[in-house]
């Protein structure tokens, strides 16, 4: 559901009231304030927004440029966890997509996480490694204007892979000054930045440059090496404009995967080594978008559109030796795909039975052309085909939702939704081509109970979905072992409930408590051996999120957050009930400093807590726990240094941990079951000085 008509004005920095808020959470620092004030006005409380009023559930927030700005992060993908109770994490080379761990799931690569950057998706459906493919390192987190998250299947704008979550990132058109940022770490890191903008033809134009390299650690470095680059023309006002962006991104990386832990036991392996040293990829990605938006009084409409060139290629090595004990169980999994994308919305404002009310109608336009593959290498170098396909997936989907003040204390968000989509696969295998349909529809309903003495309470069903991977629903073959499969559904259903509560009654302090269930049919399982996830059994996770802001004085903030799940399998098999790689409990706790003096700084406690391996959870993860910071100084006006420091306990901790078959040599056949791990970053500084003018 889409605000309309700002009534003040916003930061020069940030252009978010030109995109309408989904109503979820806001996206400006400023709202609709309709008839009698039905849906209320966000008030800003140092630098986050109050959602008192405007949020649809407790799960729903934003984060503000400066509270992005004041994260210390390893890589662009942990900016995403200033969601609360979300983990972002690696489990090989920095190029790769990270893992995502939400509400009791292991997202894999952003399964069930629906993210946005600047209004693009960037899930990749039926993707070569994983479904929903997630890659974010084309990050740029000086141009990111504020994040906006929700969790659950609660929103009828949001469609598939919005189970678990969303996550939004919007950019800025227009920067205040000119920006350059020179990096200097410890194991080969180096980042240079300029970005700026000026004022063309009547509009602005943004640039951004970013050069980035990167080692670790580890025994063959990363060398991960990326161009990033950002070109935006904007014209117009929060009320009526557009903007035409061009993005490109290229990167390289080596690939520590996950290493087998009796190796590193037996002391034949360095925690920081890896059994193939030729895995890794190649990436790019290249975008052109458009955003158009009008926003009158009573009215908001607004359409994007975009197109976007996505190539990977990806070599992986997780079982060694098991598969082919001569020439090893390398595999490539290429990916081409160009994604066109066309979404548009138009909200209004009128009167039920003499409430206020605001309506939204909203279609979603998706074609993905995917040609991908499974390919048996040695050293990058093929050696067979395992499976080879050109995929045609289309997607149409479309949304009403209404939201209607029922009195001064009470009012209610109802969504319809229904989605369509077309798999068509053409596959080196002509016993796995095929054409399936699908469709699905989905029905959302919030109830919002104030604010009262500065409390709402919310209460939230529904049902929502994500897409299988193209290639199962036509899977009449296993491509690997050629015995005969079972096609998948095109689409599974999701369903949602949660009551929650949101409170600033303590002066100076925000905190939500959200206590939720969460069901699927079918639930995606990654297998080690492929490096992919498949449809498995039907779950259910049953949780609560507590999150806290508090800031007691204008120059510190104080975020403090704990999540917990409890996921299990609804259905009955001898092998147990527990969801392998299922997050169980998480932490948070960050203190940033701003404004004291000159300096400023911050300081962030991380507990990624432990998680089933298996399914009659006999094996399980450690914990892991890190503590990173940052300190800096404002030199002059126009710059400033700042020295970050990563890991700074130097735990010995995995960054993520598997449990599954796989072989080294010489050892038995059928090989060894064991834990697979990849290790977290060693202790390390960064130094960044900042210019701008």
């Amino acid at each position: 559901m889409a605000t309309v008509a700002p009534k003040d004005d916003t930061p020069p920095t940030t252009n978010a009231a030109d995109r309408p808020s989904s109503g979820k959470s806001a996206s400006t620092e400023t709202a609709m304030a309709a008839p009698g004030n039905a849906l209320g006005t966000i008030v800003v409380t140092g630098s986050r927004l109050s959602q008192l009023g405007i949020a649809d559930s407790a799960n729903a927030g934003v984060v503000t440029a400066k509270q992005l700005a004041a994260r210390t992060v390893y890589r662009p993908g942990e900016l995403l966890e200033a969601t609360p109770g979300l983990i972002v994490s690696q489990h090989s080379g920095e190029g790769k997509a990270n893992q995502y761990y939400l509400r009791g799931f292991n997202l894999d690569h952003g399964t069930d996480l629906r993210t946005t950057v600047d209004g693009m998706l960037v899930n990749q459906r039926s993707h070569s490694h994983g479904q929903g493919w997630t890659d974010v390192n084309f990050l740029i987190p000086e141009l990111a204007a504020q994040l906006d998250y929700h969790k659950g299947p609660y929103s009828a704008e949001d469609g598939d892979f919005a189970a678990a979550g969303s996550v939004s990132v919007h950019y800025v058109d227009v920067l205040p000054k000119t920006l350059i940022s020179l990096g200097i770490g410890e194991n080969g890191y180096y980042r240079g930045l300029i970005a700026g903008s000026h004022a063309v033809g009547g509009g602005n134009l943004l640039y951004a440059l970013e050069l980035f390299h990167n080692d670790g650690p580890f025994t063959k470095g990363d060398n991960y090496k990326k161009e990033n680059a950002v070109l935006r023309y904007s014209r117009g006002t929060k009320e009526s404009g557009f903007n035409i962006t061009g993005m490109a991104y290229n990167s390289t990386y080596n690939a520590t995967d996950q290493i087998p832990l009796r190796a590193v036991l037996a002391g034949t392996l360095n925690r920081f080594s890896s059994i193939d040293p030729t895995d890794g990829g190649k990436v790019h990605r290249y975008s052109l978008s458009a955003e158009w938006h009008l926003l009158t009084e009573n009215t908001a409409t607004k359409v994007n559109a975009y197109v976007i060139n996505n190539r990977l290629r990806i070599y992986s090595d997780f079982t060694y030796f098991l598969d082919d004990p001569v020439d090893g169980d390398q595999f490539a999994q290429p990916d081409d795909r160009t994604d066109t994308t066309l979404n548009a919305s138009h909200s209004w404002r009128g009167s039920l039975f003499g409430h206020d009310t605001e309506n939204t109608v909203g279609l979603q336009f998706q074609r993905d052309d995917i040609h991908n593959g499974l390919y048996s290498t040695k050293a990058r170098q093929f050696l067979s085909l395992t499976r080879q396909d050109h995929i045609i997936e289309t997607s149409l989907g479309g949304y009403y939702e209404n939201t209607t003040r029922w009195g001064d204390k009470f009012r209610t968000v109802f969504g319809l939704r229904e989605d369509y989509y077309n798999f068509d696969v053409t596959s080196a295998q002509a016993a796995n081509t095929g054409n399936v349909t699908s469709t699905l529809p989905s029905a959302k309903l919030s109830l919002i109970f104030g604010p009262r003495s500065k409390t709402e309470f919310y209460v939230n069903v529904g049902t929502g979905f994500h897409s299988n991977d193209a290639r199962g629903t036509t899977n009449h073959v296993d491509p690997k072992s050629g015995d005969a499969a079972d096609p998948v559904p095109g689409l599974v259903r999701s369903k949602g409930a949660e009551v929650g509560v949101r409170t600033e009654i303590i002066p100076h302090l925000q905190t939500t408590l959200a206590v939720y269930d969460l069901d699927f049919n079918s639930e995606l399982i990654f297998q080690g051996d492929a490096g992919t996830t498949t449809p498995g059994r039907p779950s259910r996770r049953i949780g609560f999120e507590f999150s806290n802001y508090y800031k007691p004085f204008h120059w510190l903030t104080v975020d403090a957050d704990i999540a917990y799940a409890h996921a299990r399998f609804r259905d009955s098999d001898p092998v147990g009930q527990h969801i392998p790689g299922a997050v169980e409990g998480v932490a948070s706790v960050a203190l940033a400093v701003d404004e004291l003096g000159p300096y400023f700084g911050a300081l962030q406690l991380r507990y990624f807590g432990p998680r089933p391996l298996i399914e009659d959870n006999s094996v399980r993860s450690k914990a892991t726990t890190t503590v990173n910071g940052r300190i800096g100084y404002h030199m002059t006006l126009n710059l400033s240094a700042e020295l970050e420091g990563f890991n700074l306990l130097n735990a010995k901790a995995s960054a993520i941990d598997y449990y599954y078959t796989s072989r080294l040599p010489n050892e038995p056949a059928e090989g060894v079951n064991d834990i697979h791990f990849h290790p977290i970053e060693t202790r390390s500084v960064r130094f960044t000085l900042l210019a701008s003018f």
